[in-house]
């Protein structure tokens, strides 16, 4: 079964394998068959995922409350735990309320048909995240995809509904290609055709506006039309994932979105392990400001090597260096100098490359050390 489509994709240098690594869950080092690499393909993006308060703070959870959830939220899964964080995410988004989910993906594919239906109207970045795509496909709303970060072609689509809701949902970073959307411009487009904006912040908690995310990098005050998901699982070193937004936004969601109704409560130990992450993230600035500085340095290195890095403007570095077989033959170069950076390729993207995530927790080493193996590939 399958087997023609599985030969054709490995003809075309398409056929994706699992590697599980053999060491712990660390943002710069990584054990592979044996074999040790520096890191460069983490969300990590401030290392947290090994901090020992974060895994103090689950230990003692599971200590108390067991690991298994037994049930969704509105059964008897929740903990007191559960409501804590939605209160600490929601002032630390400035959001009225918040409502946890168990990944990125489910909260996309759950919000999303939720807030919108038939005769709304979905503008959607022809670049965003699978989750959103799939998230706008469940919902009866008309989708109508603009360019990437085309702030002219949105304003131009737009003009042409005049449907009851509108709402425009774009990433803020996106993660193949380390750019940011023009989010002051797209909001202003949003207030001046009373549109609700729906920003997936995965990518820019923990990593843009001081950790606070998009909203914060810009300056824009999270108003009650403005919808922000956004991961514990990235910048945070832990799981799951939450909506931000105003508390009747909220209550919708608690009612009408299905991977929420429908899925066992996340562990208590993982929420304690993302109280402790947004504790430390609301504490510690000085790690998004190494992230800044380490983020700077592989930059500009890769640069002076004269190497396309698209329009990166964050932690994510994409490197494309010609078609999926040279892109292939450069991640393995990259191995070979103990480099851990698979390539990505279609239909993940639509241009092969490496995407590098540099994070806090490398080191100025680290970083040199992928520059020198950078330097002598030989297409």
């Amino acid at each position: 079964m399958f087997s023609g489509e599985l030969k054709k994709l490995m003809n075309d240098n398409l056929l994706r394998t699992i590697r599980d690594r053999e060491s712990g869950s660390t943002a710069s080092r990584i054990i592979i068959d044996g074999r040790e690499y520096i890191n460069f393909s983490s969300n990590d993006y401030l290392g947290l995922a090994d901090h020992p308060l974060i895994i103090e703070a689950a230990k003692k959870a599971l200590d108390k409350y067991g690991f298994g959830a037994g049930a969704s939220r509105l059964l008897s899964g929740g903990t007191e735990l559960h409501g804590e964080l939605e209160k600490m995410t929601a002032g630390f988004k400035g959001a009225d309320s918040s409502l946890l989910f168990n990944s990125g993906y489910a909260a996309n594919t759950s919000a999303i048909p939720a807030v919108s239906g038939e005769g709304d109207v979905i503008f959607s970045d022809e670049l965003n995240h699978a989750s959103i795509v799939d998230g706008c496909r469940l919902s009866k709303a008309k989708k109508v995809i603009y360019r990437h970060r085309d702030i002219n072609h949105l304003s131009e689509l737009i003009k042409k509904e005049n449907d009851n809701r509108k709402i425009v949902i774009t990433d803020t970073v996106f993660s193949m290609d380390g750019d940011i959307a023009p989010l002051k411009d797209i909001h202003d487009i949003c207030i001046r055709h009373d549109a609700i904006l729906y920003i997936d912040d995965a990518h820019g908690t923990g990593v843009l506006g001081n950790g606070h995310g998009a909203l914060a990098h810009f300056n824009i005050k999270p108003e009650q039309w403005i919808i922000q998901m956004g991961t514990f699982s990235k910048a945070l070193g832990s799981y799951g994932a939450f909506i931000a937004a105003q508390k009747n936004v909220i209550d919708r969601l608690i009612n009408t979105a299905r991977g929420f109704i429908y899925s066992t409560a996340l562990p208590a130990c993982i929420i304690a392990a993302s109280i402790e992450a947004l504790r430390i993230l609301r504490e510690k600035t000085s790690l998004t400001e190494k992230l800044r500085q380490n983020r700077e340095r592989l930059l500009k290195g890769i640069k002076d090597l004269g190497l396309d890095t698209l329009n990166s403007e964050t932690p994510i570095i994409p490197v494309v260096v010609g078609d999926v077989e040279t892109t292939m033959k450069f991640s393995e170069h990259l191995m070979k100098n103990h480099i851990y950076a698979p390539a990505i390729r279609p239909p993940t993207v639509k241009i092969p490359r490496i995407r590098f995530t540099v994070t806090a927790a490398h080191t100025e080493k680290n970083i040199d050390k992928l520059l020198e193996a950078l330097s002598t590939h030989n297409p």
